[in-house]
């Protein structure tokens, strides 16, 4: 009508609707959450790949001439972190090309494959991170009964990065069973969930 009367059409554009821009959010929180993932997995799997520290002991003293000995804790020393940090790079890894293949993912069959794929991964860190929490609370406390002598006192830094890349790997887990729920009721029929 504008360009009828010689007017330029207006800039702005017609506003949206709330469901149009609720559609958009719910578009998103997925693709956010998998975002998120993928930097919870990442910090955790670098944190930890990454956690080294030394620690010098004097061991004897031979005259007067102390002798020392460097003890060194690292993430390679403990199967359990190993494992932790191989499930949490898989995450990343998995969460990174879901991401850039996302505009892909259409079909009833894909999304039912993505959903199977997000519940194993799930599982792969679950499993990661509670193996190396296991170890960790050994490393802190020790155990009395089999003689093992808690390495947390000596080892400070070293534990405490090992305790945020477990921190967020569970962030990580909690991020994939959020996104598993989000596939399931997006994959379920709705009159199921609405229990009909």
């Amino acid at each position: 009508m504008d360009l009828e009367h010689g007017k330029k059409p207006s800039a702005h554009p017609a506003p949206c609707t709330v469901q149009q821009v609720k559609d958009k959010l719910i578009g998103l929180r997925p693709v956010m959450l998998r975002a998120s993932a993928l930097l919870a997995t990442t910090v955790a799997a670098a944190v930890m790949g990454l956690n080294r520290q030394s620690y010098t002991a004097v061991v004897a003293i031979v005259g007067t001439k102390p002798l020392t000995q460097t003890f060194t804790a690292q993430f390679k020393d403990t199967p359990a972190f190993v494992y932790f940090v191989i499930a949490n790079a898989i995450a990343s890894l998995y969460n990174l090309v879901v991401l850039a293949m996302r505009r892909l993912v259409q079909g009833r069959v894909q999304r039912l494959v993505l959903h199977m794929g997000d519940m194993v991964i799930m599982l792969l860190l679950a499993t990661g991170a509670a193996t190396a929490a296991s170890m960790a609370e050994l490393g802190k406390n020790g155990n009395l009964h089999a003689h093992w002598n808690p390495m947390c006192d000596k080892f400070g830094s070293f534990c405490n990065r090992g305790g945020l890349s477990l921190v967020s790997s569970f962030i990580g887990v909690t991020l994939m069973l959020a996104l598993n729920l989000l596939s399931a009721a997006a994959n379920t029929p709705r009159g199921i969930v609405a229990g009909q």
